[in-house]
């Protein structure tokens, strides 16, 4: 057996993988890289037990796995990762877990910083996503902070999903298009343009509604001489004929009124401001990021879980056995080949969108 000197073997070995991971980058990098790639970080706890530990360890050894993984992709030409940190449903663990996680994510949230990985080897911008105010005070400011100090960085993007789920960033998206468009048509109406376009409006209806009741007592009335002619004709009296001829111009007066509440309705529904899907979209916590070419959850599990429902429409989704903390690179490359196998079907699945 070698021994170490001044830790040259270890060094020589360390040095020899890097080069077979760069040599297996340019390899792979021969296919299309996807630009986003999403991960579920499932099995923590499940690696926790299964190495006979407490919660806590799974959690360290999950953000170590986060760290290499991090590495691998922005290696391969990766420029958007995600990662789903903590759930809302999280908060109905047992209240001492949620605050151990609570603890855990400031220590790391803060130690980004520190990490080379994250600020100084490839300048990556980091992202928050979800509904932060459920995040208590001291993990919520140090998450703003880590926000304002990378904002400059433009080389990698990093988004970590606490406190979120797809359902709360779908309602919240659309609770703010719909703040937005109020607030467009309270401005439009105190610059008076939105009056003048409705005052035009009501001309333009009183046309067309004139038109249509013209056109239909034109009708009407026509049908009433030839009705009533028909039924006397058959020896119907003189009274009856009247009662006739009114029973019809009654039932050609509310034809008519039914058709302008009609032409009414539809058209005062046609003004109405409408909220659009790019107006939802827009809105939405992950529009700082396109939508992610790969979701890779760990654990065996093919649930989403809430994560993305909107944005994966046409994602593949990568299900290792292996638990979070086991995940290298290994998965990592299967997954990418996986994508570049179907890249053309999704390709024109998207475009059909």
């Amino acid at each position: 057996m070698m021994k170490k000197v001044d830790g040259k073997p270890s060094k020589l070995f360390g040095g020899l993988l890097t080069f077979l991971r760069k040599f297996l980058f340019k390899v792979v990098s021969v296919g299309p890289i996807p630009d986003h790639v999403a991960f579920i970080m499932d099995g923590n706890r499940r690696y926790a037990k299964k190495h006979n530990s407490h919660a806590g360890t799974g959690h360290e050894a999950g953000y170590s796995s986060l760290m290499s993984m991090l590495a691998y992709c922005y290696e391969l030409g990766v420029k958007y990762v995600t990662v789903y940190a903590f759930s809302i449903d999280n908060f109905k663990r047992r209240p001492e877990e949620v605050q151990y996680l609570m603890d855990l994510m400031l220590e790391k949230i803060e130690g980004l910083f520190e990490h080379e990985i994250i600020v100084n080897q490839y300048g990556i911008r980091v992202y928050f996503i979800g509904n932060l105010k459920l995040l208590n005070e001291p993990v919520r400011l140090a998450a703003e902070n880590v926000m304002k100090a990378t904002a400059k960085n433009n080389k990698a993007t990093l988004l970590v999903c606490v406190a979120y789920t797809s359902c709360d960033e779908i309602l919240n998206a659309i609770q703010e298009a719909c703040k937005c468009r109020r607030n467009e048509i309270q401005t439009s109406k105190v610059s008076g343009s939105e009056n003048e376009e409705i005052h035009e409006d009501k001309k333009s209806n009183g046309l067309v509604i004139h038109d249509l009741q013209e056109s239909y007592e034109d009708g009407f009335h026509g049908f009433e001489a030839v009705d009533t002619n028909r039924i006397c004709n058959r020896g119907i009296g003189h009274s009856a004929k009247a009662s006739c001829e009114d029973d019809a111009e009654d039932f050609a007066i509310r034809t008519c009124n039914g058709l302008m509440d009609q032409a009414q309705v539809c058209e005062n529904q046609r003004n109405l401001p409408t909220i659009k899907l790019v107006n939802v979209e827009k809105h939405m916590y992950m529009a700082v990021a396109p939508d992610p070419d790969i979701v890779i959850r760990s654990s065996g599990e093919t649930r989403l879980s809430n994560f993305l429902l909107w944005q994966t429409a046409y994602c593949p989704l990568y299900s290792p056995t292996a638990l979070w903390p086991e995940l290298g690179l290994w998965h990592l490359i299967w997954a990418v080949l996986n994508f570049q196998r179907s890249y053309q079907y999704l390709e024109k699945k998207r475009k059909k969108m």
